[in-house]
């Protein structure tokens, strides 16, 4: 092979995953996915909650069977848990009543390396990592960051050539985060691991263009390829210099973008942000967020604020405010194009109104631009007595939605409501209905 030629350390052909839901039917969380990745690079996968980014992790791992579509490492099909590739998990998953040492020795024992190798090359991983000295110490005793390094230690022991990663930083403070993602890649960049290649799940669009030679972006629903970012820019990346701010630009108006289109059909792509069935995902978002953030908007002199600007003056990652602009395009209170933000008309006059018109508002939107929310009105509309309970509308969510979804969505629009009073909702009976609360 010549030299300036690289290796393919993986492939994902056409590869599909289902579950079984509640009534027995199954669920597609994704579906022909195609991707591959060279030796020497790191590959970070983007994409909102519920777009598979996870279970494609574990198909490609090996720990996950694919419902359809094949996975080849080194040109060799992937059906089980194969030596050569390690994954991090985002939970560190170190078992407590053994220490550090024994942590990171676990790998090479259910290899079969012989004790005192064993012994020599878990001291070696522990010295990379930086926790000479806690080889002892058992996991209660260390901080978050340090059992990530343990956890890090561990996969790194055993030599992989393709090094996994499911949001290995995201249960970590900000500054431990970031002195660890800085040691990584001083590992990679100095060539202090025999690691070809690495692969990591994120919802930090800073971390995946500070860390990534190629970003790949899922759409939901189920999960697929939407695009792909190839970055040219060399590491290691100064996050204040003017190239990196412009990445970043780039890749939440991608985000956006998508997040836009996702449930739009293409005759209704200059109407606005309209899902097409019931069972599509409401955002997570609380009303106290979304009105906070219509006035942290109304505050904005120039009238659209760019979202990466946004993001930093709020103190909130891309998986925290996603989700609250998607729902107000939704309502239809905000635009969301080519990375900016602004109010609407109506997002105005929300921002200027008192709570008892903000109330008013809110139901019109629901009713106009929500069909979950149409729906539910429309059913205790019909009903005699206006009511209607709660596992009723779940049911029929269940045929489209997991059991756990279907019950996150219907807490959103119960909330949504229940807030501009379109409905009442009594929790302890489950049952919505009509009536003043």
């Amino acid at each position: 092979m010549p030299e300036n030629q690289t290796q393919t350390l993986f492939e994902v052909a056409n590869i599909s995953k289902t579950f079984r839901i509640a009534d027995g039917s199954e669920i597609a969380v994704l579906e022909n996915v195609n991707m591959s990745m060279q030796e020497g690079e790191i590959v970070a996968i983007l994409g909102k909650s519920g777009s598979g980014k996870s279970t494609l992790l574990r198909i490609i791992s090996g720990l996950l069977p694919p419902s359809n579509g094949k996975v080849f490492y080194q040109n060799q099909r992937v059906t089980k848990a194969v030596k050569g590739i390690a994954m991090v998990f985002q939970s560190f998953a170190l078992l407590p009543w053994l220490s550090v040492l024994q942590n990171v020795e676990l790998g090479l024992e259910a290899l079969g390396i012989p004790r005192d190798e064993r012994r020599q090359r878990a001291l070696r991983a522990i010295d990379t990592i930086g926790l000479d000295g806690f080889e002892s110490a058992y996991p209660k005793e260390l901080s978050g960051g340090m059992r990530q390094r343990v956890g890090f230690a561990r996969a790194l022991v055993v030599e992989p050539e393709l090094l996994l990663m499911d949001e290995p930083f995201s249960a970590l403070d900000v500054l431990t985060a970031d002195n660890l993602r800085g040691d990584l890649l001083d590992l990679w960049l100095n060539k202090r691991t025999r690691t070809k290649g690495i692969l990591f799940v994120t919802h930090n669009i800073e971390e995946a263009a500070l860390m990534a030679d190629r970003i790949i972006l899922l759409a939901t629903d189920p999960g697929h390829v939407r695009t792909e970012l190839k970055i040219s820019s060399p590491l290691p990346r100064n996050p204040k210099d003017p190239t990196f701010r412009k990445l970043v630009d780039d890749i939440y108006t991608l985000m956006t973008s998508s997040e836009r289109e996702l449930h739009m059909r293409p005759e209704e792509a200059r109407k606005g942000y309209e899902p097409v069935d019931l069972g599509y995902r409401l955002p997570d978002a609380e009303i106290s967020e979304l009105t906070g953030l219509v006035e942290a908007l109304a505050n904005e002199p120039k009238g659209r604020v760019d979202i990466p600007i946004l993001a930093e003056t709020l103190h909130l990652e891309a998986n925290s405010l996603f989700p609250l602009l998607e729902a107000l395009a939704l309502l239809h209170f905000a635009t969301v194009s080519k990375g900016d933000v602004s109010l609407t008309k109506v997002g105005k006059i929300f921002a200027d109104a008192d709570i008892l018109e903000r109330k008013s508002l809110f139901a019109n939107q629901l009713a106009s631009f929500v069909p979950l929310a149409q729906h539910i009105r429309a059913i205790l509309d019909e009903r005699p007595n206006h009511r209607e309970s709660e596992d009723f509308f779940l049911e029929e969510l269940e045929n489209t939605l997991t059991e756990g979804e279907a019950e996150r969505v219907m807490t959103v629009i119960i909330d949504w409501g229940r807030y501009a009073e379109f409905f009442a909702y009594d929790y302890d009976s489950g049952i919505l209905s009509l009536e003043n609360p």
